[in-house]
């Protein structure tokens, strides 16, 4: 349940962030360690207390993983996010980057399914062959690859 601490905003204890940011528990003690969440303020009963800057974090923690930036790409993220001013063009430049590493993902990707799909043809060019009886894998014999 949400307190006013110091009388500036509200606060919440651990259990109802990690509910309002819709995470574990441990995985908010986990960003804390990572410092992608700022130490929280302690109540007299020693509670952690967080607040509504904690959720917002969290979300925005959770939408860069979505986009494929690393933990350490996202405290960079979060530093270029305090500089309102020069947001836009740091921004810019780490989503040209993650786009350009996500074209060679791509194409590494696309050379893995022509080669899955190369070693697929073998097999069944050698169970079509065989009609039911055991034969040797020529995946697993290692024969030559071909784009047959």
């Amino acid at each position: 349940m949400p307190s006013i601490h110091n009388g500036v905003q509200p606060t919440f204890q651990i259990g109802e962030l990690a509910k309002r940011a819709a995470l574990s528990i441990d995985a908010i003690r986990f960003y804390e360690r990572r410092k992608l969440l700022p130490p929280a303020s302690r109540s007299t009963g020693r509670f952690r207390l967080y607040t509504t800057d904690a959720i917002e974090r969290l979300l925005f923690v959770r939408r860069m993983q979505g986009l494929g930036f690393s933990l350490q790409q996202i405290k960079e993220l979060m530093g270029v996010r305090a500089d309102r001013a020069h947001a836009c063009s740091a921004v810019h430049q780490f989503l040209k980057t993650k786009l350009a590493d996500v074209a060679v993902r791509i194409r590494e990707l696309q050379q893995l399914e022509t080669e899955l799909k190369a070693d697929l043809r073998k097999c069944n060019r050698a169970l079509k062959q065989q009609r039911g009886k055991t034969c040797a894998c020529p995946v697993l014999e290692g024969e030559e690859r071909t784009n047959a």
